[in-house]
């Protein structure tokens, strides 16, 4: 008992890694802890992205019939009214 913090730190460090620190050192092993956050910010904000681009190209209204076409359809379904 009555240990410092900085020995406390120490041994957590040593028995954990710089995992439990909230500002671990800047090194290579750590690297995920520094931009792991802003690499999934990232993904999600490109998921974002293209879920709405797709969901926007997904319907496009279908163009108006011509004059042939309207003709067409109407005798298509008055054809069996006899």
């Amino acid at each position: 008992m009555g240990e410092s913090d900085r020995q406390v730190l120490d041994y957590l460090v040593a028995r954990y890694g710089d995992w439990v620190l909230l500002k671990p050192p800047l090194e290579e092993r750590t690297l995920v802890l520094w931009f792991g956050p802003l690499i999934l910010l990232g993904f999600g904000g490109l998921a974002v992205v293209f879920f709405f681009r797709r969901r926007r190209n997904a319907v496009e209204p279908a163009a108006p019939l011509d004059e042939a076409e309207r003709q067409t359809l109407e005798h298509l379904l008055h054809k069996d009214d006899g």
